[in-house]
Parts: C-alpha cells; structure tokens; sequence
C-alpha cells in the first residue's frame, strides 16, 4: 500500500493518464482523490463518471453534453461531464463496463483532446486529467476482445493497484479503530474499543469487499452496540457464520467458499433483499447479481 501510495504522489505533478486497478471496495476512488488532492489542478473540479450506471444511449450526451433540440427532450443546452471537468480531473470509475462503441468515441477524445456537444458545432478543447478505475483485468478483456487494445494503451500510461484488504493485514486494526472513530461520531455513540472475540472474528474474516465492506461491518455495529464496547453480536450474523463455518472446519476455506457462505448468510439475514445484501457487502446490485450466478445462490 505504501508503494501504491508513493507512486500516486509521484504522478500526481504530472497530467499523463493513470489507470488504477483492484478489487470492488479496496479503495480505488480514494486513491484517485488522493491524486487530485496533490495536483496542480486541485482547487479545480474532481468529476467521477460511474461508466457502470449511464444508460449507453445516455452516456455520451452526459460526458459530452447538448445543445437545445439535439434530440427529443432536449429543451436547453446542458454541459456534459467532461465540460464541468475543465482544468480539473475526470475519475472514469468501472471503465471496462463501457461499450465498444463508447470506447471509441472516448478513444477519440483522448486522442484529440477536444469534443462537441451533441448537435452542436462548436469544438470544446478538454483540459482536465484523466483518471481510470477498474476490477477488471483490462489486459485479459483485450485478449477476448471485450476493451479496445489501443483505448487500454492510452489509459495505461501508469498502472497504480491497490492490494486487498487480505494481503493488508497489518492495516487491520488501524482501519478497524478509523471506522470506529468515525461512525461513533457520526450516530453519536460512544464505542471506543473491541471485545477479543470480536477482534479475533475481524481478525479471522477474509473481507471479499475489501476496507469498504469492512467500514460498512463496523458502522452497523456501531449502531447496534449497547455500551462502549463491541461485542461479537453486535456484529453480522452473516460475518460470524461465516466465520465460524471456518474455524469449525479447522482450516481456512478459499475465498470464493468464504465469500459465497457469508453472501447467503447476508441474503438470508436481510430477507432476501437485494439492495440491502448488497449495501452491507459493500459491493454494488450488479456485482451480487453476479456473484449470486456464479455461486449458484
């Protein structure tokens, strides 16, 4: 992580592209700010495009904006994503969800630095840093033709990952203590520290959602605590199930049997609630739909 870190310190003096890479929830926006927040640029506007949630027939009329009867429902010209960007940053997050035609059409703005709102004729020329994000493996995408090869060699000037929270043991307990500070503010309890079996428990756990699940654990047992200390029920009963599935068996599961009987463990305790499932996970409705597929759930 200290690596990941100096090297975002480093490039951020610059304005060449960076593509960070990691999994959901292992802090992947925060590093973005973190560039931001240390360039030249930063008292400029910081705009994140989730590519993930624009509608594709929505995506370029957000990036790039229209002008007034560009299309139906058009009744004012509107400045697109890129436009409020200018002199500041662009956080493109979950770049490898974008479709091939958007590709191009962000390709082409790389490319030339500049573009049009929609149906209009004026060239708007893009001063504004780009930054990508992704859990996917680009590389592997463009080796099944999924992301344009010559889009990830643009965005890939400097590759930035950010490890998981598993291979972070030695940040546990700082984040543990972090989270515990903050959401003790933030619902105006008064939790200062942990049982040892709730710290053996976070200890244990492999936190396929990485520091944002893990936030969202200790906030939910923040408010759920009777007293000034946490104790192992004021924690998921999913989390502990799963973690005690684990010790029952005497040996550590992989994690895709860990994180598939912690996933139904959650589904089970919320009702079968989706978006509340996916909330405590940390994760978004579409990644639990797909790990719901994948783990036949």
């Amino acid at each position: 992580m200290r690596e990941a870190v100096s090297l975002a310190e480093r490039v951020s003096s610059t304005d060449t592209n960076v593509l960070i890479t990691g999994e959901s929830g292992a802090g992947k926006d925060l590093l973005a700010s973190f560039i931001h927040s240390k360039s030249r640029r930063s008292a400029q506007p910081l705009v994140k495009i989730d590519c993930a949630t624009l509608p594709a027939d929505l995506l370029e009329a957000e990036l790039f904006g229209y002008e007034r009867g560009a299309f139906t429902g058009a009744v004012e010209t509107k400045a697109g994503r890129f436009e409020a960007a200018q002199k500041g940053t662009v956080v493109l997050d979950e770049i490898a969800h974008l479709s091939t035609d958007a590709q191009a059409k962000l390709l082409r703005v790389i490319e030339s630095r500049e573009f049009e709102r929609l149906g209009g004729r004026k060239t708007i020329k893009l001063d504004a840093r780009l930054i990508a994000l992704t859990n996917v493996d680009l590389d592997r995408a463009v080796k099944a033709g999924r992301f344009r090869e010559d889009l990830f060699y643009r965005l890939n000037v400097i590759n930035i990952r950010v490890p998981p929270l598993r291979e972070r043991r030695d940040d546990l307990s700082k984040l543990v203590q972090h989270f515990l500070e903050r959401y003790s503010a933030k619902h105006g309890r008064n939790v200062q520290r942990l049982s040892p079996e709730t710290r053996e428990i976070l200890e244990t756990y492999e936190y396929p959602g990485n520091a944002r699940e893990l936030a969202n654990i200790v906030e939910r047992a923040v408010i759920v605590a009777e007293g000034k200390r946490l104790e192992a029920q004021d924690l998921p009963p999913g989390l502990r199930a799963a973690v005690n599935a684990q010790q029952q068996k005497g040996k550590r599961q992989s994690l895709a049997q860990l994180e598939a009987a912690y996933i139904a463990e959650t589904l089970a305790a919320t009702g079968g609630n989706k978006t509340e499932c996916a909330r405590i996970l940390g994760i978004s409705r579409k990644n639990l739909y797909e790990k719901l597929a994948r783990y036949e759930l």
